[in-house]
C-alpha cells in the first residue's frame, strides 16, 4: 500500500506542485515584472503551460496509459486547467482572462505533451540512464 502511494506521490505531486506555483502566480497583479517586460505575454504562457503538459503527461503515462491516450489527455487536463487559470485571473486586480492567453496555454499544453515522449526516447531508450522506461 505505501508503494503505490509512494509512487502516485512521485507522479503526481511534480504537476500538482507546479499547478499550485502557476495558481499562485496569477493571483498576483504583475508576476515577475523582469521578465514580462523582455519576453511577449504568449510565449510566457505557452513556456508555463508546456512545463504543466509535460508533467501532467508524465504522470498519465506512469499510470500506465498508451502513448496516444497520456498526448490527448494531458493537453485536455492542462487545457481545461488553463481555462480555469484565465477564469481565476478575471476575479484578480489588474489582470483579465482572454482567450488569446488561452489559446497560448493550449498551445503549451500540446508542446509539453507531445515533447514528453522524445525525451524519454532520447534519455531512457538510449541508455544514458542506465535503465528503460
Amino acid at each position: 500500500m505505501f508503494r503505490i502511494v509512494s509512487r502516485r506521490a512521485y507522479l503526481w505531486l511534480p504537476p500538482i506542485a507546479y499547478a499550485a506555483l502557476i495558481f499562485w502566480l496569477s493571483s498576483l497583479s504583475d508576476p515577475l515584472p523582469q521578465v514580462s517586460i523582455l519576453v511577449w505575454d504568449k510565449a510566457l504562457h505557452a513556456i508555463e503551460y508546456a512545463g504543466l503538459g509535460f508533467l501532467v503527461c508524465r504522470a498519465l503515462r506512469g499510470e500506465g496509459l498508451g502513448w496516444s491516450w497520456t498526448v490527448a489527455l494531458a493537453i485536455v487536463v492542462t487545457a481545461m486547467y488553463g481555462g480555469g487559470d484565465e477564469w481565476h485571473q478575471a476575479a484578480v486586480a489588474g489582470r483579465q482572462a482572454t482567450a488569446s492567453d488561452w489559446t497560448a496555454d493550449l498551445v503549451g499544453a500540446i508542446l509539453g505533451a507531445f515533447s514528453h515522449r522524445p525525451l524519454v526516447v532520447v534519455l531512457f531508450d538510449s541508455g544514458m540512464s542506465g535503465r528503460r522506461q
